[in-house]
Order: structure tokens, then C-alpha cells, then sequence
């Protein structure tokens, strides 16, 4: 059953529109548009139910003009004073100059609607033919982001013309402010080898192509992320009856995974920040293909709980679900969801699953080390590599990062460690991060709930042949947040055996950070929620080989203590570790 998507949809806070239908080159168009016509509804409602003196103005400006019909008045205002002067509209007809005559006041609502339009976050798309295969061809792209380009240019214009036509002279500052899409995505239909029991997906557009206008500042509902993903037997196919229309899906390269990741457009914020996170796939990995992973984020129907995930074992997939609720409206379930998908996929493949950080550091005296950090949530390690990065220019000559929070571990053909990694950026705590690095990063980042505890940025970190190419393993450690420094404790401290590694790393303490809903010193297995206790007992066995090849090779495992969770030592915990990082490398044991 073919569908057609509505030319727009306003939906929480959210306005996600279809250019290719709601068209607009010129500022008549613009205003003549069904879009701009319920946006001017929405504000005058908006005022009335406040009791704005806005709306009072409006009451006492056009007392003839029923409730109803107040928003189609304005707007054709609006188009007047698009091309005329104020003071040449009450020429014309006088019984536009009351209105007309508080020219402050008129201008304050045209202020306050261009500020409501923009309060909204706004996403734009257009959807090629299906089987185009134009993402070998530049000149769409180029089309699209012109279309985005244009549109905000016309918005900018329109609003500007309004208002100096309005007050008859033109503004000394020019702010150009983006009011057109905070963000975009290209679409297209593509074939994949779709099993009957998923059926319903197959008329859901893939997106091929997205773009950002940073800064993106966005407000999900929920700043934690709370429970567990839990394992169901079986996927009743009726929880998977979904109208394409609300639907759409990002195809994201998770390490070397396919996973086709399907949301519907309440959470289309969200699921469009991914760009940042995770490479998106080629169509060659998505035409006639059965995806590693599928993940469904939005589903009304019925589940056994919020976040589930089902191991199809004859299509060979692993299937997340998650419930349409406000409660999942955080990104780290979009993450971690499609991370624990990867998770059990690579434990089926003997790899070792890390809930982690992993770079590669060069210093400029030659030494040189590939460290692998682990630790839950809030531990310590993105933050102590970033600490690290502040040490860039005066003693190393170069980072690459081959994951931030998840990948694995695996063996190549000579029987080295090395590892793997999943995204390409990260989403970290705005809070553990250096003074002004944020801000360095605002034109690339996506941020959340800045003003709030556990405000995140997401932002691009590597390149994905970083990721999948298998870096050789030097130094692991634990990330203890918990344990003070002193003569007697050391930053850094190396186990003597399989043994004694294995029993910090299963126990893996830390302090909670407020990063989930967990609180105080906690206990989590292998500090890797995502896919090791719901694969206990084979990932125990895979840990065992892992662990023991390590001491074998001479792989050395240690713990390093950040102090993130020991309060006043947020920022100087990280740099302490960092530093002590730096000396073991630079005393040349690592050096290859």
C-alpha cells in the first residue's frame, strides 16, 4: 500500500514539513501558505489563552472581526505590508489604519510571531522518486541544501520587508538568525529483503542525506535515562501495525553493523541528532539487504515494558522496540537501545563487547600507546580523554579516537588484540567537560537541555575508517571515580594477573553521577548494562579468553582512578589521570 506524507505536521513543539509541496519562492507564496496561515492561528491562540495585551490590541484594533476569523485578517496584513508601506495601505483602504496605527504595537506582534516560529524546532525534508539511486549523484544534494538555503533566506526577507515597511525605516543591526530549518533530511524509498513478520516497514522512507544549521540547542522531555532493556521471547506482530505517514527511518553504520533505525516523528529530534553519532549507511547497504539490526522507537502498541529487544534467530537480526511515551524522550535510549543490539551481535561473533573509550596517542618524542579506558556512565573516561586532548599541543602529536562510549575487542590473523569501534562522535555530559571546550565546538555540536543537570552535547569525534579498520590493543583500564589519590593509591595501577583483573573490571564499582537514576556507589557487571547481563554466561567465557590472552601478549590491564565522582574533583580528577596516562606512555614501555 503506497502512503503519502501530509505536506506538514506540528507536533510537539515540532513543525516538520515537506518542501517539495509547501514550495515557497516568493514572499506572496510564503504568506499565502497553509503552514504560515496555522502558525498565525497557533500564536493568536496562544496570546488569547495568556491574556497578552498583544491579544487585547487585537480586540480593540478589530472589534468587527469575529475570533475566528482574526488569523486570516493578519495574515493578509502581512501580505500587504509585504510589498506596501503602512502608510500607503491606509491610503488604500481605511479600514486597515486602526491596526495600522500603533505601529509599535503591531510590530511587537510581528516580533513575538517571528520569535514563535522560531521557539518551534523545524525540520525539513524532501523525498526522491523511489529507486533513483540518486546519492551517486551530487547535484541532488546540492538541490536540497539549496532548498534549505533558500528557505531560510526568504524567511529572513520576508520578516524584515514586514517589518520595514511597518515602521518606514531599515534596522541598524542585521541578526541573522536561523529561521529556517534547524535541520534537514533527503529521503527515499529503497527495497531490502524485508521478512513478512517486519512487512509494515517497507513503505517507510530511508533518509539519505541530512543536514544541520548549528547551533541545534534542543529539549527533549526526559535528562536520564532510567531501567533496563529486557529480552522478550517473541514479537507479536501486531505491535509493528504502523502508519507509514508518521514513520521514518535512519539507516546507521554501527561499526561495521547495518542497523535500520525506524522512529516516528514525535522523536524525530532525537533520531536526527544521530547523524552526529553514527555513520549513515550507503545504499548498497541497504538495497536487497537484511539489516544486522532493526530498532522501532515509537510504538503504540502493546509491550511487556518501555524498552525490549527480540533476538529474530531465522532472519538473523536483532529487533529493539520502544514505547511511544514522554519517558523515552532522551536520546541515550536511541544509543544505548541500538548499542545493546551491537552488543549481543558481537558477542555472537566471539568478540568482547566494551562499554568504553579508545585513542590512539602519538607523543611528539616517539612513544606511543593505544589505551582502552572502561567504565559506566559517569566514570570518568570521555572526560579524562578529553583531558588528554588539552595536552595535544604541547606534548602530543596526534589522537584518534576509535570509540568514545562503545565497541569491542576482537583477534586478527596474528593473534593480536585489537579494537573496534561504533560511532563516530559522542554524547557527553556538557558539565565534566574543560571550561569553553563547549563552546569551541558550537558550530558542529548538537546540544540538550543546556540549562539542566546532565545537560549532553553530541557531537563528531572520528572518522568511520577509524572505527572498523582494528587497532592493535596496548593498555586497558579500569575507570575508578570513586577512590581518592595519595603516596599510597597511585592514578594508575596495573594488575598482576587475569585474576585480580577480572574481579575489578565484573565488580566494576563507581559513583553514581546522575547520568541514569542510580544513585551512590553502585555495582554494574562489567560496567556494560548493554547486552553483557542479558548475555551473562557466554560473555563471561568470552571475557575469561580475552582477559587471559591480554596478560599473555603483554596487553596491560589496570585501573585509573578519575575522581569524577568525588565532588570538587570533576574537572582536576580527569586531568590528574590524564597526566599520569601521559607518563606511562612517554616513558617508552608502550613505544612500538
Amino acid at each position: 500500500m503506497q502512503t503519502t506524507k501530509r505536506p506538514y505536521t506540528i507536533t510537539r513543539g515540532k513543525v516538520i514539513f515537506d518542501y517539495s509541496t509547501i514550495y515557497c519562492e516568493t514572499p506572496e507564496k510564503l504568506l499565502k501558505s497553509d503552514l504560515f496561515a496555522e502558525i498565525v492561528e497557533r500564536f493568536i491562540e496562544r496570546i488569547a489563552s495568556k491574556g497578552n495585551s498583544l491579544f487585547a490590541f487585537l480586540r480593540e484594533k478589530l472589534p468587527a472581526v469575529e475570533r475566528v476569523k482574526m488569523s486570516a485578517y493578519m495574515a493578509n496584513i502581512f501580505r500587504l505590508l509585504a510589498s506596501h508601506t503602512a502608510d500607503e495601505i491606509s491610503s488604500m483602504n481605511s479600514e486597515y489604519g486602526p491596526v495600522l496605527s500603533e505601529k509599535e504595537k503591531l510590530f511587537e506582534f510581528i516580533e513575538e510571531l517571528y520569535n514563535f516560529w522560531r521557539r518551534f524546532e523545524r525540520f525539513i525534508y524532501l523525498e526522491a522518486p523511489q529507486r533513483s539511486k540518486y546519492t551517486k549523484n551530487s547535484l541532488h544534494h546540492a538541490q536540497f541544501i539549496k532548498s534549505n538555503e533558500e528557505f531560510k533566506s526568504l524567511v529572513l526577507y520576508v520578516y524584515r520587508r514586514i517589518s520595514e515597511n511597518l515602521i518606514g525605516k531599515n534596522p541598524r543591526v542585521y541578526r541573522q538568525l536561523p529561521a529556517g530549518a534547524n535541520m534537514g533530511m533527503l529521503l527515499e524509498k529503497i527495497e531490502w529483503a524485508c521478512p513478512e513478520l517486519y512487512a509494515t516497514l517497507t513503505e517507510i522512507p530511508f533518509i539519505r542525506l541530512t543536514l544541520i544549521e548549528p547551533p541545534v540547542i534542543l529539549y527533549p522531555v526526559m535528562n536520564t535515562r532510567k531501567g533496563r532493556f529486557e529480552e522478550i521471547p517473541d514479537l507479536n506482530k501486531e505491535v509493528l501495525s504502523l502508519n507509514a505517514e508518521d514513520w521514518y527511518c535512519f539507516p546507521a553504520k554501527v561499526g561495521d553493523l547495518t542497523a535500520f533505525i525506524y522512529f516516528h516523528h514525535d522523536f524525530i529530534s532525537l533520531a536526527l541528532s544521530m547523524c552526529n553519532l553514527f555513520e549513515i549507511a550507503d545504499y548498497e547497504d541497504i538495497e536487497g539487504k537484511v539489516p544486522d539490526l532493526v530498532l522501532v522507537f515509537g510504538v503504540k502498541g502493546s509491550l511487556p515494558g518501555d524498552t525490549v529487544f527480540y533476538e529474530d534467530k531465522e532472519s538473523n537480526m536483532l529487533v529493539g522496540v520502544v514505547r511511544h511515551s514522554e519517558t523515552v524522550d532522551y536520546f541515550g535510549y536511541f544509543k544505548k537501545m541500538t548499542l545493546t543490539l551491537h552488543n549481543i551481535a558481537m558477542l555472537k561473533r566471539n568478540r568482547l563487547p566494551l562499554h568504553g573509550a579508545m585513542v590512539c596517542i602519538k607523543l611528539k618524542d616517539g612513544a606511543s600507546a593505544n589505551v582502552i579506558i572502561i567504565g559506566d556512565s559517569g566514570a570518568g573516561k570521555s572526560e579524562t580523554i578529553e583531558a588528554l586532548r588539552l595536552l595535544a599541543d604541547e606534548h602530543i602529536c596526534e589522537m584518534v579516537i576509535i570509540f568514545d562510549d562503545m565497541g569491542s575487542i576482537g583477534i586478527d590473523g596474528n593473534g593480536t588484540v585489537v579494537g573496534y569501534g561504533t560511532e563516530i562522535g559522542a554524547f557527553v555530559r556538557l558539565d565534566d567537560l574543560q571550561a569553553g571546550y563547549a563552546y569551541e565546538e558550537i558550530d558542529r555540536s548538537i546540544f540538550m537541555n543546556p540549562d539542566k543537570t546532565n545537560a549532553r552535547l553530541i557531537m563528531p569525534i572520528t572518522r568511520y575508517h577509524h572505527i572498523v579498520k582494528g587497532c592493535p590493543v596496548h593498555m586497558v583500564l579500569y575507570a575508578n571515580n570513586y577512590e581518592q589519590v595519595n603516596e599510597d593509591i597511585p592514578a594508575i595501577e596495573f594488575f598482576s594477573n587475569p585474576d585480580e583483573a577480572i574481579s575489578v573490571f565484573r565488580s566494576a564499582a563507581r559513583f553514581a553521577k546522575g547520568t541514569t537514576d542510580e544513585k551512590g556507589l553502585v555495582h554494574t557487571y562489567f560496567a556494560n548494562p548493554f547486552g553483557a547481563p542479558q548475555r551473562k554466561e557466554i560473555h563471561e567465557k568470552i571475557a575469561r579468553e580475552y582477559f587471559d590472552r591480554m596478560f599473555k601478549t603483554g596487553v596491560r590491564v589496570g585501573q585509573i582512578r578519575t575522581r569524577l565522582g568525588i565532588e570538587g574533583f570533576e574537572q582536576d580528577g580527569p586531568k590528574t589521570a590524564s597526566m599520569e596516562l601521559f607518563k606511562e606512555i612517554r616513558r617508552g614501555s608502550l613505544t612500538e
